[in-house]
């Protein structure tokens, strides 16, 4: 089992206090809590939800117990009232409305009189107790000199279940378009500045295929479709949750040249066939995943393929790029961000 995170390992601490048999859990990396109790109790199902493929999918390969299943797809799974333990660490730098939603979710799936047991990295916490009152009527709270963890019980179904998702009108040149997004989707609620940025330098010609790397809620997608109707583009990405959003904000404006990929390994549908690929890497993890996200891009376009991504680390794209075997590098400065264009040679015939 891998070295838990603080949350974690004290909800498990008060875990292995509660006998239960059909358990939902979340993670804040690699699922330590949701491993030990299932190893401690052989007997009970203990279900881990991840909305995210890569995460899931590390966990699957290294090797968990066999009474620990590991679920990829946007919401928690198990019908109303059939857990009767939920077990939820959060980091006190999580999104709150995600916490919000992911307390509300538990508390229907809990059945009444089960156990939730919510942790939180900040052992001066007062905001998680306050959600969790709120949800669940009184908890009590185990105080750790690194965490705190609230134990409540399930009160059965709820008066008022909220639709923490979004609706949101946003305009893309002449043209106003909507998109879905919900907690823990890039960006909830908003277009991200950098997306703005990449549009505002974007071009897409008749017929072309473009994949949109990293797709979010779906907003550089439907706009780029919107443009040109005789384009096909292709979003991935790894998040169940932000493939779903994408989805339904292309039926939503009714753009059937939209496709959709949960995929976070690379070897994307029609790989080695795009003319362009958008992405908006994320500039955390010293562009690890920045690095892998442009090479999966190298791998899809075809030669001769062009790459448009928004960063605001130009450095490491001038530097990193060419050694890449990338063509024809160029940056421009767009507003806070810069904006990074590259070329696939055309004799690259790799595939």
């Amino acid at each position: 089992m891998p070295s838990p995170r603080s949350a974690e390992a004290r909800a498990l601490e008060v875990a292995r206090g509660c006998a239960a048999r059909n358990v939902l859990a979340i993670t804040q990396g690699r699922a330590t809590a949701a491993w030990g109790y299932a190893q401690s109790r052989p007997e009970a199902r203990v279900t881990c939800w991840f909305r995210d493929q890569y995460r899931a999918r590390r966990l699957e390969a290294s090797g968990p117990p066999a009474n620990l299943e590991v679920i990829c797809q946007p919401d928690p799974p198990g019908e109303a009232q059939t857990r009767d333990l939920a077990l939820l660490p959060f980091s006190m730098q999580g999104e709150a409305e995600l916490t919000r939603e992911t307390l509300q979710e538990a508390a229907v799936r809990l059945a009444e009189g089960g156990t939730l047991l919510a942790a939180t990295d900040n052992p001066r916490d007062s905001w998680l107790r306050a959600q969790v009152e709120e949800v669940f009527g009184k908890c009590r709270r185990h105080a750790f000199d690194d965490a705190v963890v609230y134990q409540a019980t399930g009160q059965g179904p709820l008066r008022r279940r909220r639709d923490f998702s979004c609706q949101f009108v946003y305009r893309d040149r002449e043209r106003l378009l909507t998109a879905v997004s919900r907690p823990g989707v890039f960006s909830h609620r908003h277009v991200d500045p950098g997306a703005r940025q990449l549009l505002a330098n974007l071009e897409v010609e008749p017929g072309e295929r473009v994949l949109d790397l990293g797709c979010g809620a779906g907003t550089v997608a439907i706009a780029l479709a919107a443009r040109e109707p005789s384009a096909h583009v292709h979003a991935v990405d790894s998040d169940s949750r932000a493939s779903e959003c994408t989805l339904r904000g292309a039926e939503l404006n009714g753009l059937p040249n939209v496709s959709v990929e949960l995929n976070a390994f690379g070897g994307y549908r029609d790989e080695g066939a795009y003319d362009l690929v958008a992405t908006n890497p994320p500039y955390y993890a010293d562009q690890e995943i920045a690095a892998r996200m442009l090479a999966a891009a190298f791998k899809s376009l075809r030669p001769g393929g062009r790459v448009v991504a928004v960063t605001k680390d130009a450095a490491w794209y001038e530097e990193s790029l060419p050694a890449a075997g990338w063509e024809r590098v160029q940056v421009a400065a767009s507003k806070a961000y810069h904006v990074v264009t590259a070329c696939k040679p055309a004799n690259d015939h790799s595939l």
